[in-house]
C-alpha cells in the first residue's frame, strides 16, 4: 500500500502513454525511406511497438540496416514529421483530454518524450492542449536521456513533489534515476516491474493526484 503523497506536478511521457500515434509514424518513415531510395524497408506497426520509447537515432540504427548518411536521414525524418505529423496525428487514449484540463486548473503539468525536437509541441498543438502545458523536453532537442531532462525540469521550476507518468521498464528507470516516482500506464505499450503506482486508465491520475493512490 503506498502512503498518501500530494503532487504539485506532474510530467508525462508521450507515446503509449498520452497517444497512440504509430500508424501515422510508420506512415512518416515510409515517406522517409523512399527519399532516400530504400522504400524496399518496410516499417511495420509491430517493429515499432517494440521500439516506442527509445530515441529515435536509436531507431534508425535498428531500421535503416544499409549505409546512409544518418545526419541528412534523421534531418529528413523530423522534417517530415513535423509537416504530417499535425494532419496524421494519433489516437488520443480516452480520458486524456478530460483529465489533462482538470489537472491543469491546480497542477504544472510537462511533458519529456524521446521523441524528435517539436514531437511535444506536434502533440499538443493536435490535441488542442498546448495551453495546458508549461513546458517540453524531448530527446530531439537535448540529445540527453530522459533522467537527465526528467531532473531539469524538476530543477528550474523548483518542483517541490513531481510524478511521471510512462508506460515502458525505460520511463520508471529514468523517472528513478531523477528521483521522481513514476505512474505506469498500463494500458500503454510496454511493461514495468517496479512502478511506484499504477493506472488503468489515464482518468485514474485524478484520484492518485489527490489521495495518493488510485
Amino acid at each position: 500500500m503506498n502512503m498518501k503523497q500530494y503532487f504539485d506536478s506532474l510530467i508525462f511521457d508521450m507515446d503509449g502513454t498520452l497517444w497512440d500515434a504509430v500508424p501515422s509514424y510508420c506512415k512518416i518513415w515510409e515517406y522517409t525511406l523512399d527519399e532516400f531510395g530504400l522504400g524496399d524497408i518496410k516499417v511495420t506497426r509491430e517493429e515499432l511497438d517494440r521500439l516506442m520509447g527509445k530515441p529515435v537515432d536509436v531507431l534508425v540504427d535498428t531500421i535503416v540496416t544499409r549505409h546512409v548518411d544518418r545526419t541528412r536521414f534523421l534531418e529528413a525524418l523530423d522534417a517530415n514529421e513535423d509537416r504530417l505529423m499535425p494532419v496524421l496525428g494519433g489516437r488520443l487514449y480516452p480520458g486524456v483530454k478530460e483529465t489533462i484540463r482538470e489537472l491543469a486548473h491546480d497542477h504544472k503539468l510537462f511533458m519529456v518524450s524521446n521523441c524528435s525536437p517539436k514531437g511535444a509541441v506536434n502533440f499538443m498543438a493536435y490535441s488542442g492542449l498546448i495551453d495546458c502545458f508549461t513546458d517540453s523536453l524531448t530527446y530531439g532537442q537535448t540529445h540527453v536521456g530522459k533522467d537527465v531532462n526528467i531532473a531539469t525540469l524538476v530543477s528550474r521550476y523548483g518542483l517541490a513533489s513531481p510524478l511521471y507518468v510512462g508506460d515502458t521498464q525505460g520511463d520508471a528507470d529514468a523517472s528513478h534515476r531523477a528521483g521522481v516516482p513514476i505512474a505506469w500506464a498500463a494500458y500503454g505499450f510496454g511493461h514495468v516491474s517496479d512502478p511506484d503506482y499504477i493506472i488503468k486508465e489515464f482518468s485514474n491520475l485524478i484520484e492518485l493526484v489527490k489521495n495518493g493512490e488510485c
